[in-house]
């Protein structure tokens, strides 16, 4: 980098959304989701959509809107089939895609979204890849329905996947805060995910990370293939995930007082 490259990436305030979708699934699977986020945000998102091929050709579909700070940045790949191996496979696809991406915005931190397999997918990335991008940190992560254990029910019974994520939880990022989603059909499964699975994630994350917390999805749209429309997930992402505004000058609080410029330095 020149020192105007330099000077543009230190002080950018791009902090994107980058979202992996599971298995099965296309980089049209969280349409609904940034839809209803942007009903009610100040500054609507962009949604930009990266499809990585098998033969490496990367495209990319949707502009970043002016005045967006927070684009939803979806990737998804040709290759998204189920098991260890295509999950290590997505991982080097995604790693491919992030470097395109992060040429391309010059962005220097962003947070992360990972729906079922989608989540594995990233503890992967972040295992192997992250260090790649000294410069560029991740600030948090939500898995929503992430079998970190595959199917089994028990976490006596680890898969060789977890047992590899395990052992090399060294290399996540330490200031990392990460939010683990469970969705409830019954009382051990989202319909599709043993409950148990997506809490072995605390094998790998807890007391690794600045902060891990899991969080539990009931009610009708708590299935696993409901989870990224279900409004209590919108809820988890517009509040903890996306950077809350700030009051601008001349703005009506909550309490009715007005924001100047001596009340916004004082806020700081």
């Amino acid at each position: 980098m020149n020192i105007h490259e330099l000077d543009r990436f230190y002080n950018s305030k791009l902090s994107p959304v980058i979202l992996i979708p599971g298995s099965s699934a296309t980089n049209n699977r969280f349409d609904g989701m940034v839809e209803d986020i942007n009903q009610t945000a100040p500054v609507r998102h962009s949604l930009i959509k990266v499809k990585v091929w098998n033969d490496g050709r990367i495209t990319v579909v949707g502009k970043k809107l002016k005045n967006d700070n927070e684009p939803f940045i979806v990737v998804g790949f040709e290759n998204n089939h189920d098991g260890y191996k295509n999950i290590k496979a997505e991982a080097e696809m995604f790693n491919a895609a992030f470097a395109m991406l992060q040429n391309k915005y010059e962005f220097n931190n962003y947070k992360g979204i990972g729906h079922s397999n989608g989540g594995l997918v990233y503890t992967d990335f972040l295992e192997r890849y992250a260090q790649n991008y000294p410069e560029v940190k991740i600030k948090k992560l939500l898995t929503m329905g992430t079998p970190f254990n595959f199917e089994e029910t028990s976490i006596h019974n680890r898969t060789q996947m977890l047992s590899d994520f395990i052992k090399h939880k060294k290399r996540l990022p330490e200031d990392l805060t990460v939010y683990a989603l469970a969705g409830t059909k019954t009382y051990t499964s989202d319909g599709i995910v043993p409950e148990e699975s997506v809490r072995a994630g605390k094998y790998i994350y807890q007391n690794q990370v600045k902060n891990y917390t899991e969080i539990t999805v009931t009610g009708s749209d708590a299935e696993h293939s409901d989870l990224p429309e279900n409004d209590e997930v919108i809820s988890t992402i517009t509040q903890r995930i996306l950077t809350k505004p700030q009051p601008q000058n001349g703005a009506t609080q909550e309490d009715g007082s007005v924001v100047t410029k001596k009340d916004k330095h004082k806020e700081k």
